[in-house]
């Protein structure tokens, strides 16, 4: 864990120097999560360039995003109690 007293990166410069002598490259570019794509959004019909109902597929697109971004926020912050 980093110590309030020392720098952010600190930790991991203490722990790389411990282990300089078996490393095998740079470390730190190994993420211990990456960027995950939303789940694609599949619909009825296929999009044509005259479709009418383009309006409906654009809410629902937002809709999707909306819940998404208010599952990420409550993620963040567990203790706020959500206020519209």
């Amino acid at each position: 864990m980093a110590d309030s007293s020392k720098g952010l990166y600190e930790h991991l410069y203490d722990r790389f120097f411990r282990n300089r002598e078996g490393a095998q490259g740079y470390d730190f570019q190994h993420q211990s999560a990456g960027n995950v794509p939303p789940p694609p959004m599949t619909f009825s019909k296929q999009l044509r360039w005259w479709t009418l109902d383009r309006w409906k597929r654009r809410q629902a697109l937002r809709e999707a995003r909306d819940r998404r971004v208010q599952d990420i926020v409550q993620i963040t912050s567990p203790n706020k109690p959500f206020s519209k």
